[in-house]
């Protein structure tokens, strides 16, 4: 395992499965909600140990689950030839990251609508399994946890699984955007007006309404009423205001991705490219490339060239590849990335396409070369110029955030 934007987890049919960081705080939650609260409740006489294990088990059934339904999301897209290469799982679930948007409605359709499916179906054969553990038990209506302390760790894991996956599939079933249900709504709303970007602003602006549903009802329970299902109390108050400023969050970044596909798709990098910046040599001092390049200069990446062609790119994130006292006597050619493995970009290529590889690779600026010729530079900061001087409706109200430079 590897950790690039995420740990790397391995890969299922060629899809790389990452967990974010933030995962590990909703999994020891899950576990220690189980094994302090759920379990003890159900099983008195349980030990802790057989609490903590079978909470445990039940947390990584759960991921398991949610993988699945992420799975499924990305093999139907797949069929229906949208480009999915990764999947990431993080504190509220998973994400399929798509490579561009579904060819047509009925893709974005069969995509939206077969995650929720699979989960209902998880659930269904995890409360059948439990079935078959728990066999004939006698249920009584005046005390309705007696029933579960006859049960066993097995049975008892399978009885948590198979509600909170039908629970699962019904949320992300709600009409908003960026969830399941809110991607059936746009896909249907796109197939009757024929218009995405139309489709994804109603879309976009239900999901909003949802999250501040949430966010709304958070507050309620956070000054003491109490609703069926959601309880009351600080803790389920906050946990479900936050997950509404999630959504919120969420709808309005999709909406933004489609906005800037508009403005980008068929704009050349040669459009954008610079012709004109600092290019330095493999020999040079890296206490020179400090002091008399990148201190005198807003660039924060330059071009290596030896003998008239590009050798290698050396960014300030590379200056942390030698210590401080050996600059003086250290060449840029010791710390510069090789040309063989610069991610370039073509000066034909759309500009939408190069930021999308800016974006996955988390670099600020990609080298354009055609027929193995440097022809110049392709920098974030003049893509987000572009972008805020040729604004597609009201792309103009969102707020384009830089990522650690490279």
């Amino acid at each position: 395992m590897r950790w690039t934007r995420g740990l790397h987890l391995g890969s299922v049919a060629g899809i790389d499965i990452t967990a974010d960081a933030s995962l590990l705080i909703i999994f020891l939650l899950i576990v220690f909600s189980l094994a302090t609260g759920v379990f003890p409740a159900w099983h008195p006489g349980w030990s802790t140990e057989l609490c903590w294990l079978t909470a445990v088990g039940s947390a990584v059934l759960f991921f398991i689950s949610v993988l699945t339904h992420e799975l499924s999301h990305a093999l139907v897209g797949r069929f229906c030839g949208v480009q999915i290469r990764r999947i990431t799982l993080f504190m509220f679930g998973g994400i399929a990251h798509m490579e561009g948007e579904p060819p047509s409605w009925r893709a974005e359709l069969g995509m939206a609508v077969v995650g929720p499916i699979t989960s209902l179906v998880l659930g269904i054969l995890f409360l059948g399994l439990a079935g078959l553990f728990t066999g004939s038990l006698h249920f009584d209506p005046g005390n309705p946890r007696k029933v579960l302390s006859e049960v066993g760790p097995v049975a008892s894991l399978l009885l948590w699984l198979g509600p909170v996956n039908i629970v699962l599939g019904l949320f992300n079933l709600v009409p908003g955007f960026p969830l399941d249900g809110g991607r059936v709504l746009r896909a249907l709303m796109w197939g009757l007006t024929g218009d995405l970007q139309l489709a994804t602003r109603w879309a976009s602006i239900a999901g909003q309404a949802f999250a501040w549903l949430l966010m709304s009802t958070g507050v309620l329970l956070i000054l003491g009423l109490r609703l069926p299902l959601l309880g009351a109390g600080l803790l389920n108050g906050v946990w479900l205001a936050f997950i509404g400023w999630y959504l919120n969050n969420a709808a309005l970044l999709s909406y933004q991705q489609l906005l800037i596909r508009d403005i980008l798709e068929h704009v050349p990098v040669r459009k954008l490219m610079r012709t004109r910046f600092l290019q330095v040599d493999p020999q040079m001092r890296i206490s020179t490339l400090v002091n008399e390049y990148v201190m005198a200069s807003g660039q924060r990446a330059f071009p290596v060239e030896a003998e008239g062609r590009l050798v290698g790119m050396v960014s300030l994130r590379d200056l942390q590849k030698a210590e401080r006292t050996a600059w003086d006597t250290s060449t840029v050619g010791t710390i510069m990335t090789p040309a063989a493995k610069l991610a370039v970009v073509s000066p034909e290529e759309d500009a939408l396409q190069a930021l999308e590889m800016i974006s996955r690779l988390d670099l600020n600026q990609l080298p354009v070369v055609r027929d193995s010729e440097f022809l110049g530079l392709l920098v974030r900061e003049d893509i987000l110029k572009w972008l805020s001087l040729h604004p597609a409706r009201s792309v103009t109200q969102f707020k384009f955030q830089e990522p650690p430079q490279r």
